[in-house]
């Protein structure tokens, strides 16, 4: 499956933006959904992952309570909304997609990737 981001921008700390993963060359709902984020000079770390079916989520500590990940397999898209915005979210966000278990947070168990889509909090 190819994912394509977008939604990502500069806003202010506190501001909210919402990214978008659009799937094609594939079902949606075959995959578990991930986001991850890479900062300059830092490794990929995992954001948040939904099943397949939307009913299991999980987060990164430090997004606790703040992003909410969601998806809708009738549009093959998922979703990152992400609010409070702080400085240290600055990265580029990453969608990535497999066909499963449900639960990791690496990395190396996600085959595919979008192209990622720069997000800038400005203190």
């Amino acid at each position: 499956v190819q994912l394509v981001e977008s939604g990502g921008g500069l806003v202010q700390a506190g501001g909210s933006l919402r990214l978008s993963c659009a799937a094609s060359g594939g079902t949606l709902r075959n995959y578990v959904m991930a986001w991850f984020r890479q900062a300059p000079g830092k490794e990929r770390e995992f954001v948040a992952s939904i099943d397949w079916n939307g009913e299991m989520t999980d987060y990164a500590d430090s997004v606790k309570g703040r992003f909410i990940i969601s998806r809708d397999n009738a549009k093959n898209t998922g979703y990152l909304a992400m609010d409070s915005l702080k400085p240290e979210d600055t990265a580029k966000y990453y969608c990535a997609a497999t066909r499963g278990p449900y639960g990791s947070p690496w990395a190396r168990d996600f085959d595919s990737w979008g192209q990622g889509t720069q997000v800038t909090v400005s203190s």
